[in-house]
């Protein structure tokens, strides 16, 4: 642990949300478990990740890191990375599976904002995702998403849009009638509207770069089904490059 991070008496974090991810702490690396899907939409993530920037040696921060799975891709592909998140049982599972793996990732128990205070303009990377919904302020995490940052570094946010259309797929699909993910496991009330987010975005100093859409196509492939499309209507990833 990191003893000379200076936590803000503002603490961007929902106790509710960090029980709700600490109760399958020991699922993060199960691929066939409750948290299948997210091993399964990593390599699309990694794959979009890496048309915009170069991971090799870079300086890398994965915000709301969890059990370590997009963080050991990022590692993999050459970068120096730390992990961030709130539930110290995903980190503890995080730290143990990185050293079956040999990986040498710098695991944190803290908040974004506490790290950028610590850390300003260290990191050429950030990435943050699946993470927006499940804060009580996402624009606090953006905000310290883009101090992180060095100029012209970039990040990358991965969220769910707000409409029916995304309520029907990602809670009443996936969650409710084919049981994916864990019941419970979103509201509707905190997912954001594209434009919600690059308008937060531009605020904190970072300009859009790309926004795609991930898409579920089973008949593509069993093990990785999801794809990166267009239709940014459901979930959706967006990059942001900070341009000051």
């Amino acid at each position: 642990m990191n003893n000379h991070v200076h936590t803000p008496d503002y603490q961007n974090i929902s106790a509710q949300e960090i029980e709700k991810f600490s109760q399958h702490a020991h699922e993060w690396w199960d691929e066939q478990g409750s948290l299948k899907t997210l091993h399964q939409i990593n390599p699309t993530r990694m794959a979009w990740i890496e048309q915009y920037v170069d991971l090799n040696n870079a300086k890398t921060v994965d915000i709301g890191c969890g059990g370590g799975i997009l963080s050991e891709s990022l590692a993999k592909a050459g970068a120096r990375v730390t992990g961030l998140d709130m539930a110290l049982d995903s980190i503890e599972v995080a730290r143990a599976h990185a050293g079956t793996e040999q990986l040498s990732i710098d695991y944190q128990v803290t908040t974004a904002e506490a790290w950028a205070q610590a850390h300003p303009a260290e990191y050429e990377v950030v990435t943050c995702m699946e993470l927006l919904e499940h804060v009580p302020d996402p624009a606090s995490v953006i905000h310290a998403a883009a101090e992180l940052l060095m100029p012209n570094g970039m990040v990358f946010f991965s969220t769910i849009n707000r409409n029916p259309k995304a309520w029907a797929l990602t809670i009443g699909a996936a969650e409710y009638l084919l049981k994916w993910i864990p019941k419970g496991t979103h509201q509707y009330d905190t997912f954001i509207k594209p434009s919600e987010l690059s308008a937060m975005a531009r605020q904190s100093g970072l300009e859009v770069v790309a926004l795609s859409g991930v898409g579920y196509q089973p008949w593509q492939s069993k093990t990785h089904p999801f794809v990166v499309t267009k239709d940014a209507s459901v979930n959706y990833m967006m990059a942001c490059r900070k341009v000051k």
